[in-house]
């Protein structure tokens, strides 16, 4: 009972601390979502978001969870976001930048026999599954999509090693969908990590390090400012 109260409360402070707060100056509003990805160092403020605010300007809302997946069932820490879906919150965002799937993948399957998780995340021609119905909402909200895709191992001894297969077509599948719609922007990563360099990942060999997260950052920043002549949002620029 003490270890949920603590997890609760820890789950609390990261959802409403400075990182949590919209930030920036007055302009278009972002939303950040996803698990440890994009989480990562947000109490020390050099999370992925850190970067996305200071290299835009926007007002910056980080709902990001580490260990967030899609499937989760416990109710009171899913809805405080454990559940990636349950991390978004209507608003008037121009950009919502997310990631997701890996817990599912790694946690749920062991990145082993993932076929039914996978189709459950999304099908091979990416138009089904738990991620389209959810990206296909946010989009109906008026935002400008970015999914984020996941940093490969450098190759040294690392336990997601062996997750490498199903990143990739995890990726596949998602540059299907992302060409279904052109204000959904898939962003993968899975070019970032040069063989055996460790600078890329905490020691766990797993998560990003403080210099991932800002690379990670910096290529958000730079999606959504090549896309700011089209439509952002609804109520905000529209297209030439």
């Amino acid at each position: 009972m003490i270890r949920q109260i603590f997890a609760i409360a820890l789950l609390t402070l990261v959802l409403t601390g400075p990182q949590a707060m919209a930030q920036g100056r007055d302009g278009f509003r972002i939303l950040v979502m996803g698990d440890s990805l994009m989480a990562m160092h947000k109490l020390v403020g050099l999370s992925v978001s850190s970067t996305v605010r200071r290299m835009t300007g926007a007002q910056v809302t980080d709902r990001a969870i580490g260990g967030a997946r899609y499937f989760y069932r416990l109710p009171i820490s899913g809805a405080l976001g454990l559940n990636i879906k349950q991390q978004y919150h209507r608003g008037n965002w121009d950009w919502v930048v997310l990631n997701g799937g890996g817990n599912d993948l790694w946690l749920g399957c062991g990145c082993s026999r993932c076929e039914q998780r996978m189709n459950q995340l999304i099908s091979r021609d990416g138009r089904r599954g738990v991620i389209p119905g959810f990206l296909s909402r946010l989009r109906q909200d008026g935002a400008q999509v970015i999914y984020v895709g996941y940093l490969r191992s450098p190759g040294v001894n690392s336990p997601i090693e062996h997750c490498a297969d199903e990143g990739d077509e995890f990726d596949r599948r998602m540059a299907r969908l992302a060409a279904l719609d052109r204000g959904l922007h898939f962003m993968p990563l899975a070019d970032m990590v040069p063989h055996g360099d460790l600078s890329y990942h905490a020691l766990d060999r797993i998560h990003p390090s403080v210099k991932a997260s800002r690379h990670i950052g910096a290529r958000i920043a730079n999606v959504i400012a090549s896309h700011t002549q089209g439509t952002v949002s609804r109520n905000a620029l529209t297209e030439n």
